[in-house]
């Protein structure tokens, strides 16, 4: 039998343990110190009652003390106006210290006796009796008193169970709620309405810091939801811009074909004249549509093992056929152990799109060199032009689609989407591609995963 995995340290899991024990904790306690406070209040005499039955007892034995059994007579017949009770003075031998002497039930009543700080109970039959020794000389005597109605404690006892029962449970129960609330509540509100502000389209709303701040699964469900956001925003944002600059480079074309049928040209350079723009948005269409499927979120291409050397015989004899180049200006310095894995259509599309982007840029009689070596767990390659390079602040720009720095016009130099479709390419294969000035040209980077 195998034990689940503990959640890490940051868990929620933990937090609300932690949340939850501390609640029971806390009413631990608050039943046990307020229960006792409670006890104190309806079992045991107050402070100022105790008091003023001491103070009795000390004139007490004052009386006795002054003039024996007439003292205590006529200290007894001053206490019959004090306190509406029965009040009596006894020796250490239960017999009555006055003149007059106990009836058998007072005699009875002497044998349950409590002491001041005894707790009282309000069951059984009347009110009940305590026994306060003399303060100076205990052994002298006591002062015997039936309890008088205002000390009897427990007069709020039914405040006291509300109070115990209800009010005081009843607010930490609220204060738990709160700290769920807050632990909560509160994070999934906010990840509603950033989900209410995507239905609304608006993908530039982000969490609060506090929220994609926390290390538990909330945390991580916040930076989820941003890091989603940023991705929709920046799809949202690349499609649109693909979009008008798609229309700006079709315009151009077709405003072409409208002259062009305006023109008073014969058939034939007509004819030539309509292939050469149409298969030229073609193109355009073409690697437009195959830059849109790179750029979406898909599943990871069928990897397989290719070497290099072999993929770039093939390349640049397809290079030299179409630009007239000789295959001693393509250089290749790789050995034939170089091998990378990848998707070898896509592979080979962004390798061929860098090629013919140095050839495109490069003077006649250039030279052309792929070379790399060996990264660690990856190969990284790098491709050499003799052109003119790029200014350092363009060495980014030129990956973006449709960008050309040379000015060209519109498909004759290639529409701007080479590199941008080699990058993504390469970046879905677990790739980096990047680009760096040299002396004399440029450098375009590649960083594959080697097999």
């Amino acid at each position: 039998m195998s034990w689940p995995e503990l959640p890490g340290r940051h868990s929620l899991f933990w937090k609300l343990a932690c949340l939850l024990l501390a609640f029971c904790l806390l009413m631990i306690w608050l039943s046990w110190s307020w229960g006792r406070y409670v006890e104190q209040r309806n079992l045991y005499l107050s402070d100022d009652a105790r008091a003023t039955l001491e103070h009795y007892a000390v004139e007490a034995e004052q009386a006795w003390n002054s003039g024996q059994s007439a003292g205590i007579d006529a200290w007894l017949a001053q206490m019959a106006g004090r306190e509406q009770t029965w009040v009596g003075v006894i020796g250490s031998d239960l017999q009555s210290l006055s003149s007059q002497s106990l009836t058998a039930a007072e005699a009875q009543r002497l044998t349950s006796l409590r002491g001041a700080h005894w707790p009282v109970s309000r069951h059984g039959r009347g009110l009940p009796w305590l026994k306060i020794p003399f303060p100076k000389d205990p052994s002298l005597g006591s002062l015997v008193i039936e309890l008088p109605q205002r000390f009897m404690p427990g007069r709020y006892r039914v405040f006291w169970q509300v109070i115990t029962n209800g009010v005081i449970p009843g607010l930490f129960t609220l204060l738990l709620c709160v700290g769920l609330y807050r632990l909560l509540v509160v994070p999934l509100n906010q990840l509603r309405e950033q989900a209410n502000a995507w239905r609304a389209g608006q993908l530039n709303v982000r969490l609060s810091s506090e929220t994609t701040e926390r290390k538990d699964e909330l945390g991580e469900l916040g930076r989820a939801f941003d890091q989603m956001s940023e991705r929709l925003q920046s799809t949202v944002a690349v499609q649109q811009q693909l979009l008008r600059d798609l229309s700006h480079e079709l315009r151009t074309p077709l405003s072409r074909l409208r002259v062009a049928c305006d023109s008073e040209q014969n058939l034939g350079a007509l004819r030539e004249r309509l292939a050469r723009e149409v298969d030229g948005m073609q193109r355009l269409v073409e690697d437009s549509l195959q830059l849109a499927w790179l750029d979406t979120e898909r599943g990871p291409l069928p990897a397989e093992q290719i070497q290099v050397q072999a993929l770039w015989e093939m390349l640049s004899e397809n290079a030299c056929f179409e630009s007239g180049w000789s295959a001693a200006q393509l250089c290749c310095e790789l050995d034939a152990d170089c091998w990378v894995r990848g998707h070898l259509n896509t592979l080979a599309q962004a390798l061929e799109n860098i090629l013919r982007n140095a050839i495109r840029h490069s003077p006649a009689g250039a030279r052309i060199t792929l070379a790399g070596q060996r990264d660690g767990e990856y190969w990284h390659l790098w491709l050499d032009d003799q052109g003119t390079g790029v200014a350092e602040e363009d060495l980014e720009r030129i990956f973006a689609p449709f960008i050309r720095l040379d000015g060209s016009r519109p498909g004759d130099g290639g529409f701007g989407l080479g590199l941008s479709i080699a990058r993504n390419a390469v970046v879905r294969q677990g790739g980096q591609l990047w680009a760096q000035n040299r002396e004399r040209g440029l450098r375009l980077h590649l960083r594959l995963p080697g097999a």
